[in-house]
């Protein structure tokens, strides 16, 4: 085993410039973890004329290809975002026999399948820890840690933004463009907050979790996704009465073989850990035939919490005999067939349905009749007091029943008028095992 570890990395915005901190911080620490010295020979920026506070002797380029074709550098670490640059220089470096760190969840949802095979056929490392779930170590633990059991079921918050977004909403009675421009002021959301806001976040995140609990290619296309975008106050208030709080979920089951997954808003009890995390924070809660149901917990992003997963991974490289292997990348040996596909509103669940109406005699007989006309019932039903112009907001809370069944007849009696607006509806998470009694 070589002395250093030589490492290229591309992008020093706020992921990057963690790493290189701690690296200098925990220097003696990962000396005695490793053994080697893991070092920083280049890093290519955007603008070379900024002033950067680096290491003495590393080099600075604003050309990130010529990361993959020095032949000093062992592992090409790829923080610079986006899905064009980033995808051709891990492609390239990959080619060239180097091992690769990266957070890149985007990247590896939409092109994962050519880059875990160009890993598999270069048999070199690929560390992608950061790019799930923050400073949670839920990567190597359903690569490594769970390998033995058959999962049946990934579920969790994997957007710290929405969750800081939800957590004012439902905690200081925001609305929700106050509510997230508290976010943008605590650095939580960008300016274009559209990814996290609308789900494309934890859907890139929850793909890669597909990958890694049930080794199959889950088409990100295919993917059923649900935002918060505009979510209305009330929803907070009424779900808090029936004793839940509503967050924004990435769920992937195994229904007897087929995969079910999709991000949306759902309504969880109060009991459940899920309910209880709050602010910029991520949860993820696994569940397999043997070790039974697990909960991860921890901040979701941010420099130091997402650069101690990168530097995590270089630390699993670095212990290595051989630094290029293949090993444990995706934690299935052969290539990952397409995942046999249940959609997201074939499956049954409890819903909870909002709806506005006139306070006119006869409403709640036609929405019984239509819901009954779907096969759904009522578990629990309250009505709001008429507002100046005589409309009521009814919720109903359903006993289990499929998306489709909800969709239809609320589409049916908006339809017809009997909604004066469309319905909203969210499905319900309902509590079971320890975790419902908040062990």
């Amino acid at each position: 085993m070589s002395q250093n570890l030589c490492i290229g990395l591309a992008g020093l915005g706020t992921v990057g410039s963690g790493l290189v901190e701690m690296l200098q911080k925990n220097h003696d620490e990962i000396l005695r973890r490793t053994g080697r010295e893991i070092t920083i020979k280049t890093v290519a920026v955007h603008n070379i004329a900024k002033k950067r506070d680096l290491p003495a002797g590393v080099h600075l380029t604003d050309d990130a290809m010529s990361l993959a074709d020095d032949p000093d550098i062992q592992v090409v670490v790829e923080l610079m975002g986006g899905t064009t640059v980033a995808r051709e220089l891990i492609l390239r470096a990959m080619r060239n026999g180097k091992s690769v760190v990266t957070a890149n969840k985007a990247l590896l949802a939409e092109y994962g399948r050519e880059i875990f095979a160009l890993a598999a056929e270069k048999n070199v490392a690929l560390g992608y820890e950061a790019s799930s779930a923050g400073a949670i170590p839920v990567i190597q633990t359903l690569r490594d840690s769970l390998a033995g059991n058959h999962i049946t079921s990934v579920m969790g918050i994997l957007n710290g933004t929405s969750n800081y977004i939800l957590s004012e909403m439902n905690n200081n009675g925001f609305d929700f463009p106050t509510a997230l421009k508290a976010a943008q002021d605590m650095g939580y959301a960008e300016a274009d907050p559209s990814l996290d806001i609308d789900g494309q976040d934890a859907a890139h995140k929850l793909a890669l979790l597909i990958r890694l609990a049930w080794g199959v290619h889950y088409d990100f296309s295919k993917l059923s996704i649900e935002g918060i975008r505009g979510l209305d106050p009330l929803d907070i208030q009424f779900a808090r009465e029936f004793g839940y709080r509503i967050k924004l979920i990435g769920q992937a089951r195994d229904e007897n073989g087929k995969i079910e997954a999709g991000v949306f808003p759902a309504l969880v009890h109060h009991s459940m850990l899920l309910a209880r995390v709050n602010g910029a924070y991520n949860a993820v809660r696994i569940e397999g035939n043997a070790v039974g149901s697990l909960f991860l917990h921890g901040l979701g992003a941010g420099s130091r919490p997402t650069a101690s997963a990168v530097l995590g991974d270089l630390l699993a490289i670095a212990r290595r005999d051989e630094v290029n292997s293949a090993e444990a990348n995706t934690g299935f040996i052969d290539a990952l067939p397409d995942a046999e596909i249940l959609p997201s509103d074939e499956t049954i669940s409890p819903w909870y349905t909002r709806a506005t109406v006139r306070d006119t005699y006869g409403v709640l007989r036609d929405i019984a009749t239509v819901f009954a006309d779907e096969g759904i019932s009522f578990a629990q039903l309250i009505q709001k007091a008429a507002s100046q112009d005589d409309c009521v907001s009814l919720v109903l809370m359903t006993h289990d029943t499929t998306g489709t069944a909800i969709k239809k007849a609320t589409r049916r009696l908006y339809e017809d008028g009997t909604l004066l607006v469309p319905a909203t509806c969210f499905r319900i998470l309902a509590a079971s095992g320890n975790e419902a009694e908040g062990v």
